[in-house]
């Protein structure tokens, strides 16, 4: 039976995407785990797995096209023989009975993050909407459910099919957050630490409409026109990810009441440390390595977040969500924008492992070659531009995290040691914080328990 290939939705704030290629013509066989497209996100462009066997019988979405909603079909799968449909029949066809193809097992289909209180991600489904008096209904895709579509098919994930056949979990039984149902690597886990349960009742039916009139919603505040420019000038149209970074800070600056605490920190003991080690390096080989100041930072920091559990953390509107891991974001810069990889259990590694997995995952941001688990997720970001010589600034706060360390340049500056001046390397770092989950003083207590450690870097070896 003839189904629709589905855009993907490949990380939790893709909404559209690129699709940048085909990797499959029309006519040749497909089968389940093959690259069929590459997809431009807003975060990389990223290979685009099947997920069942088949013809690709139509293209529906040539190569090149931007601004392609998730969801949308792009593409037909057809059985072995059997006629493609056309026309209208084409873009409709299979509709929700269609798979919704993703990378296999990619967490960027499973993560879940907050954002706004409210779920975000590829699990998230719209829900009907009243049509405006006079227009038919629109149809949006139905919410998530069992995996098991017409025909008792059951639709998941390559790697969801492998832990469950590993874990002796019956699909049928699991229910799907993914597009349409679809079961995903986050439901079989949830299957196997979930205690057995009788099945939910049936829901009550909903109630009948008031008759009385209801009030209607007000209206949304208008856009402020466009600027007019008459200057000369050349128009560079924004891509996915710098459309996602703007939408994204706008969030974070408006809903998170931000406030910062700075300090100044004195790093000659660090470097000392720094140089002392470095210099016992091998020269090459797997062991080498080649430590940088924002290596040391990022283990200081992490020291301090798990010294001050409650920092490392998240707010929602039922609970502060204060996580196990200590998972530092590090901000990158990349030709399209940033996106920030992730050091997991960054105060359990030591110093060598930091530097050669920041470098390692730097290099492939650069390239858009990171992986989805290695950027998504993440409770404390940092932000370093003390390569550029910056003495000072704040950096916005990458939700749903409740802070980000700022950090600027060292510079010699005078001191006062005791009742001498003196000259010391000193490099001035800024948290900013979510109010609603880090108060004032516990802030004032992380920049002073980050310097104490900083100042004696030596702790960072126990």
């Amino acid at each position: 039976m003839a189904t629709n290939i589905l855009m993907p939705a490949l990380s939790p704030t893709m909404t559209e995407g690129t699709l940048a290629r085909w990797l499959k013509k029309e006519g040749e066989q497909v089968k389940s785990g093959d690259v069929i497209a590459e997809i431009e996100t807003d975060k990389a462009t990223m290979e685009f797995e099947a997920v069942d066997e088949g013809i690709l019988g139509k293209i529906l979405v040539p190569e090149g096209t931007e601004g392609v909603k998730v969801n949308q079909p792009i593409g037909i799968m057809v059985d072995e023989g059997e006629a493609v449909p056309s026309g209208d029949a084409a873009a409709s066809a299979g509709g929700e009975k269609g798979p919704a193809p993703s990378p296999s097992g990619s967490p960027a289909l499973e993560a879940v993050q907050a954002s706004g209180g409210k779920v975000a991600g590829a699990a998230e489904q719209p829900v009907s909407a009243p049509a405006p008096q006079g227009q038919a209904p629109v149809s949006s895709p139905a919410p998530a459910g069992h995996g098991a579509g017409q025909g008792g098919r059951i639709f998941a994930s390559p790697l969801a099919r492998r832990l469950a056949q590993q874990a002796g979990i019956e699909l049928g039984s699991v229910r799907g957050s993914g597009p349409n149902g679809r079961i995903v690597k986050s439901d079989i886990e949830a299957a196997q630490g979930a205690p057995k349960q009788a099945a939910p009742a049936a829901a009550p039916q909903a109630q009948p409409a008031a008759t009385a009139p209801q009030q209607q919603a007000p209206a949304a505040a208008p856009k402020p026109p466009a600027p007019v420019i008459t200057a000369p000038h050349k128009a560079v149209p924004h891509s996915t990810m710098r459309k996602v970074i703007a939408r994204r800070l706008t969030e974070s600056k408006q809903t998170i009441p931000h406030f910062y605490v700075s300090i100044d920190v004195e790093l000659d003991a660090l470097l000392k440390l720094r140089a002392d080690l470095n210099a016992r390096s091998p020269k090459e080989g797997a062991g080498a390595y080649k430590l940088s100041v924002n290596d040391l930072v990022i283990k200081a920091a992490a020291a301090t977040l798990r010294k001050l559990p409650q920092t490392n953390a998240s707010w929602t509107d039922d609970a502060i969500v204060i996580y196990d891991d200590v998972d530092i974001s590090i901000a990158v810069s990349i030709p399209d924008g940033l996106i920030t990889p992730i050091i997991r259990r960054a105060d359990q590694k030591g110093l060598a492992t930091i530097s050669n997995e920041m470098k390692d995952l730097a290099a492939r941001a650069k390239s858009g070659k990171l992986k989805p688990e290695e950027f998504q997720g993440g409770g404390f970001s940092i932000s370093n531009m003390g390569m550029f010589g910056v003495r000072e600034f704040s950096a916005i706060i990458n939700p749903p995290q409740a802070g980000i360390l700022a950090v600027s340049a060292g510079e010699k500056r005078p001191v006062v040691k005791g009742d001498q001046l003196a000259i010391a390397t000193v490099m001035t770092v800024t948290l900013s914080v979510d109010h609603r989950v880090i108060d004032g003083a516990l802030a004032a207590e992380w920049v002073s328990t980050f310097k104490s450690i900083v100042e004696d870097p030596l702790s960072l070896m126990l």
